[in-house]
């Protein structure tokens, strides 16, 4: 953090507070935010932020990600997949011919296009190489055939990456990355119906199909086949650090809520906060807090410094959410009954936490990846 990044922190406050906070329980209702929300983050300077000026970013730093990263979750906001939006955006950055990053780049940047990776299918979810969906050339276009499931911001998506086979002889060198444009205005796509979930109810989780997609050639990222697997695995550490940053923040949020009401509800004549197993166990998470943000901050400038291994950010993902299931549930266990009614933030807390701990990779992945690192 920096006198700069102070100023912008609070910028970033109170655009949630204004346009998210007020909008949460209709949002979680419907199961998406509102289409002008992604607008008015762009002309707040909000989208794209460590993305180049020339393409219509804000020329900051991943340091500015995290910042509205942990904003949304001291908030308790889930409904807006920012995150996903910024996964899109530097696929584009670090992937992308020159000629695609000026097409796509300002308009992921002013919210004219929500961004969206179709990578998930019924059949197959940490497994990428086992992914089904086929693309096949015919003349100057690709005809994309197949299904995804549990694609964030599937609703709003106006630039969709899909992952799928251009050979299906070839394995992981067999996988490219497409993108579509505006794809609910092309024939041979359908968007599912929105998906019910435990948490993050407000976020829109949406199924895809694609039946006969055209898709122009011009639009295989990076202009060449066979890429998509080294362009997903070059993504990925960014992607989980992005969600240990979430984790973490939204773990200290709980211990926030957690501790004012501990100072303030009594039993048997004393806050709950004088009784010595309530004092043991919060110092226990406290701990365990402060060893998470000297993690997470350590993680950050690697990704700044540009050394961030898939390794770190694999223990910086799995140990994370952890943490943040582990430390939300035995604060929501302070609250008693209260804790269990959904109009308390602890519960919401509990609730939006678990799925941490399965997409991005599962953490059994995550670990598997770490052991690999120790061959």
């Amino acid at each position: 953090m920096n006198e700069e990044l102070t100023l912008f922190r609070d910028n970033v406050r109170k655009f949630i507070a204004a346009e998210i906070t007020p909008h949460e329980e209709q949002w979680a209702e419907r199961q998406y935010v509102d289409r002008d929300l992604w607008h008015k983050a762009g002309a707040a300077g909000l989208l794209c932020t460590d993305v180049a000026e020339e393409y219509g970013g804000a020329g900051g730093t991943f340091a500015h990600e995290a910042v509205i990263l942990e904003e949304q979750a001291y908030a308790g906001n889930t409904a807006w997949a920012k995150g996903v939006h910024e996964i899109v955006t530097h696929y584009i950055v670090g992937c992308a011919t020159p000629e695609q990053k000026k097409r796509w780049l300002p308009k992921l940047a002013s919210g004219e296009m929500v961004g969206a990776i179709a990578m998930t299918e019924p059949g197959t979810g940490s497994d990428l190489q086992a992914v089904r969906t086929r693309a096949e050339r015919d003349g100057d276009s690709y005809l994309i055939n197949g299904s995804k499931t549990f694609i964030s911001n599937g609703h709003h998506c106006g630039l969709l990456i899909i992952v799928c086979k251009t050979d299906l002889s070839a394995g992981a060198k067999g996988i490219s990355l497409i993108a579509a444009e505006n794809p609910t205005e092309l024939p041979g796509y359908k968007r599912g119906r929105l998906l019910h979930k435990i948490g993050q109810k407000g976020q829109d989780t949406a199924e895809l199909f694609f039946e006969n997609l055209r898709v122009p050639a011009e639009n295989l990222l990076g202009g060449r086949e066979g890429q998509g697997f080294y362009q997903l695995m070059n993504q990925l550490p960014r992607e989980r650090l992005i969600i240990g940053v979430g984790a973490i923040a939204a773990a200290e949020a709980a211990m926030h809520h957690t501790l004012d009401y501990v100072r303030q509800r009594k039993a048997f004549g004393k806050t709950l906060l004088e009784f010595q197993n309530t004092r043991f166990k919060l110092a226990e998470r406290q701990t365990e807090l402060t060893i998470g943000r000297v993690f997470i901050d350590h993680c950050i400038q690697k990704l700044l410094d540009g050394k961030l291994d898939a390794a770190t950010a694999s223990m910086a993902k799995w140990w994370g959410t952890q943490k943040q299931c582990e430390i939300v549930d035995e604060c929501l266990q302070f609250f008693g009954g209260f804790g269990y009614m959904t109009e308390y933030p602890i519960a919401r807390m509990y609730q939006d936490a678990r799925v941490q701990k399965i997409y991005g990779g599962t953490n059994e992945i995550m670990k598997e990846l770490i052991a690999r690192s120790l061959e």
